[in-house]
């Protein structure tokens, strides 16, 4: 079984060509990866509030484009998520990723939501496994 294709192109989080996806864009500023996302009324879990499923979804992919450009193929193991603070809709935030620690096939990294104002929304930390 394939588990990457690699001409689809459909990632839900990144790719341009997903109609429903969130169309995140990336870019490296020295060791950090970073998109910048402002959730619209679809992305609601409560009322004026994106939902958490999606949040974590903007933390993995961070972290997944991190590895990404450094030409490493990986998918992610495990993840933790802590929300601390509701991301409202309408309003842009900053998503950041690094590098916490590398053995083997083995990637650890860490994630956080940033809103305006400066605060973390939400931190992940996760573990990514090399794939052929």
């Amino acid at each position: 079984m394939a588990l990457l294709n690699k001409d689809d192109h459909m990632c839900f989080a990144c790719s341009p060509r997903n109609p429903i996806g969130l169309h995140l864009r990336f870019s490296m500023d020295g060791d950090t990866c970073r998109t910048t996302f402002t959730p619209r009324e679809e992305h609601q879990g409560w009322n004026g509030c994106m939902h958490g499923g999606l949040i974590s979804t903007l933390l993995d992919e961070v972290m997944a484009q991190w590895l990404w450009r450094q030409g490493i193929s990986a998918m992610t193991a495990e993840m933790t998520t802590r929300f601390s603070r509701p991301v409202p809709i309408g309003v842009p935030v900053n998503v950041e990723s690094r590098l916490v620690e590398h053995k083997g096939r083995l990637w650890a990294l860490s994630a956080r939501v940033i809103l305006p104002d400066g605060r973390a929304a939400a931190r992940a930390t996760a573990k990514f496994l090399t794939v052929d």
